[in-house]
């Protein structure tokens, strides 16, 4: 589903040459739940951003569904995102004056596609996270890991095929981020669903189907 063939990335001002990630070789299969991990400023998030096209490698190719994205022109790197592609924030990235089911119809004004559809599309994916009871609330009126759903289900609302989580249960506590990583699972199994998760906690990272690691911008197994 993702494949990335010697992919380095090198971030360049006046005076610095960073060498963010170097030589990455990785093929993520369909339906398979990879997780990634390294220390802090190890390339990680540069890593799911490329794959997610919101970054463009500096060497390298990144292949999406078989389908080379070397030639892609910004319209249609937004189109891939928006079709193939969910993301899932660390900080959750909700918008707070907008209802929950506003928040989550929100890719969906992009497509052509009836109001009526988008909600019903935006109640079935609340509904998949547990929070059809929360559909009017706002995020302010909601924990944690209700706001971590309500950003799921508007990463999935769209039906991608790829769902690339940055530190997902990052900011939530054991339970919580135990929910989380259940929700994510159970996309895998019932949609198939590729999932590439970022993230520090071992505990977390094992429950996924495998494990790469990254150390100064090379993948170290």
């Amino acid at each position: 589903m993702i494949k990335l063939n010697g992919i380095e990335k090198v971030y360049q001002t006046e005076k610095i040459e960073t060498l963010a990630l170097y030589d990455i070789n990785l093929e993520v299969e369909r339906g398979e739940f990879l997780s990634v991990m390294g220390p802090s400023g190890c390339g990680k998030s540069t890593l799911l951003n490329i794959m997610g096209l919101l970054d463009e490698p500096t060497k390298g190719k990144v292949f999406i569904d078989g389908e080379s994205t070397v030639s892609f022109k910004d319209r249609k790197r937004a189109n891939v995102r928006n079709r193939k592609i969910g993301f899932i924030f660390q900080s959750y990235h909700l918008i707070n004056d907008l209802s929950v089911v506003d928040n989550v119809e929100l890719p969906l004004i992009y497509r052509t596609m009836s109001s009526a559809k988008r909600r019903k599309r935006a109640l079935e994916a609340l509904e998949k996270v547990g929070l059809s009871a929360r559909t009017k609330h706002f995020p302010s009126q909601l924990s944690g890991g209700q706001r971590q759903r309500v950003a799921i289900a508007r990463a999935i609302v769209g039906g991608p095929e790829i769902l690339l989580a940055d530190e997902p249960t990052g900011n939530l506590d054991s339970v919580m981020g135990g929910e989380i990583l259940d929700i994510l699972n159970k996309l895998v199994k019932e949609s198939n669903t590729t999932i590439v998760m970022v993230t520090h906690d071992d505990s977390i990272a094992h429950q996924s189907d495998r494990i790469i690691r990254l150390f100064d911008g090379s993948q170290v197994n």
